[in-house]
């Protein structure tokens, strides 16, 4: 009975650590920007396609 919930058990401990790691690697940029704001590229990412250089159309 306990080994049918063990892979359960691992998976969300693993998904729990790396959660938690990803908060506290975002917490140690915004410390070290002195500034919780997201970075200008999350903000104006999502924009119009630049056009394609000369010699790159398919």
């Amino acid at each position: 009975m306990n080994s049918e919930y063990l892979i359960i058990v691992l998976a969300l401990a693993t998904l729990a650590m790396v959660i938690g790691f990803a908060l506290w690697q975002r917490g140690r940029v915004a410390a070290a920007k002195k500034d919780p704001a997201r970075s200008a590229f999350t903000e104006t990412h999502g924009g119009t396609p630049r056009p394609n250089r000369p010699g790159t159309e398919h």
